[in-house]
């Protein structure tokens, strides 16, 4: 459905497992996918290139997924924001630090997945058809 051309996602998950799962399925739904395992090797992605989606853990090591979010928003500030975690309370500090972005909870189905990064890029997908 998507033209990867036009979409590109930079992946930002600590857990090998979880971020080639999340790869694969963003691939497969037509998405180009940059995937690393931590924020401090995102954030040079970020700089040298235009990613239309940051799709974020927010705990990992060096640099947690709210920390990435707010340099994204400094050096990409066209790059919208999604997290996904696994913790509660890291979803309400996510909420606040970073309103604008979507937050989704583990566990979730892939499809749920897809659709709601359809969701947050469906604005600019829109716009450049």
């Amino acid at each position: 459905m998507t033209d990867p051309a036009r979409a590109s996602i930079l992946l930002a998950e600590d857990d090998s497992a979880m971020r080639t799962y999340l790869e694969r399925a963003l691939v497969n739904a037509g998405f180009a996918v940059d995937a690393v395992d931590r924020g401090t090797l995102a954030l040079p992605l970020l700089e040298e290139r235009h990613y239309d989606l940051l799709l974020s853990d927010i705990v990992m090591p060096e640099m947690d997924g709210i920390e990435l979010a707010q340099k994204c928003n400094d050096v990409s500030p066209d790059t919208k924001v999604m997290f996904i975690t696994g913790f509660a309370a890291v979803t309400l500090k996510a909420s606040r630090e970073q309103p604008q972005a979507k937050v989704l909870s583990k566990p979730f189905h892939l499809k749920d997945l897809v659709m709601e990064v359809e969701r947050v890029l469906g604005d600019r997908l829109s716009a450049s058809l």
